[in-house]
């Protein structure tokens, strides 16, 4: 009965650890990580997924060697997925990884922030104990000859970060430890698409900067994106080029030069009357 009681215990500590840490950092710590994640398109077969994290000094000071192992894991994470990593300093990482469709871009990005079950049993204590977080990516992609019609759709829920009292009010404000920001750029710009869906608790409106839309993510709430955006194809502007050569070397033989034809015929009836 002991043991029993000592293993229940044990089991409630650890799921009320991570809700103790957070209270804490939100009342002692402001801006504690600042994540960016940006998804840079050439065009509709070439690609970046960039990663930006940076640890604030008190968060690192108070958390220890736990949470430079997470920059460790996000590395290796990266690497697997084909990305290269560069760390700028102990507390500041950048991850780049490469796709060159729609559907690989959806399938690595998916992967990245959704580990397997193989690479959860690598993943740290820390990690197993942070709150679940849901992330979905969606690419659809139509082809119109020349141009690649694109739409997005991004669902982050981050509603396990919000801390709950028992009459449903919320305990810290997560937004003063995570600045989640989510970046798109497309060489011809997006559009933003709001609709009216009873399903999803919060839209994002973006700021625009150029060809470049970001949109700030609120912690502990649901996430919606949806955008919109063309891109150029190179298989469709490739045949196209492939066709106007030969037309146009068809065009200048038949106009500029003899018709061997014709000069056959001529040479033919010629050598007969001789």
């Amino acid at each position: 009965m002991g043991e029993k009681l000592k293993r229940v215990i044990k089991a409630i500590a650890r799921r009320t650890r991570v809700v103790w840490l957070l209270l804490l950092a939100s009342l002692l710590l402001s801006g504690c990580v600042k994540y960016d994640v940006g998804v840079n398109f050439d065009h509709a077969n070439s690609g970046e997924l960039v990663q930006h994290i940076r640890l604030g000094e008190k968060l690192t000071s108070f958390s220890g060697d736990s949470v430079y192992e997470w920059l460790n894991s996000i590395e290796r994470r990266a690497r697997g997925l084909e990305g290269k990593a560069r760390r700028i300093s102990q507390e500041e990482l950048v991850v780049s990884i490469p796709f060159s469709n729609g559907q690989e871009l959806q399938t690595k990005y998916n992967e990245f922030f959704n580990p397997n079950v193989k690479q959860k049993a690598k993943s740290t204590e820390l990690e197993s104990d942070l709150p679940k977080i849901e992330s979905n990516l969606l690419l659809f992609q139509n082809n119109f000859l020349l141009l690649v019609r694109n739409q997005l759709i991004y669902d982050l829920d981050l509603r396990s970060l919000a801390l709950i009292s028992n009459n449903g009010n919320v305990l810290a404000n997560a937004g003063s430890i995570l600045d989640l920001e989510f970046s798109l750029k497309a060489p011809w710009g997006a559009k933003n698409i709001l609709k009216n869906e009873q399903n999803v608790e919060n839209k994002l409106l973006p700021e625009r900067s150029g060809k470049q839309l970001t949109w700030h993510f609120n912690p502990g709430e649901l996430n919606h994106i949806e955008v919109v955006f063309w891109l150029p194809s190179p298989l469709g502007i490739g045949t196209l080029i492939i066709i106007l050569v030969v037309w146009g070397g068809l065009y200048l033989r038949y106009t500029f030069m003899p018709n061997p034809t014709l000069q056959f015929a001529k040479s033919t009836t010629t050598e007969q009357t001789s």
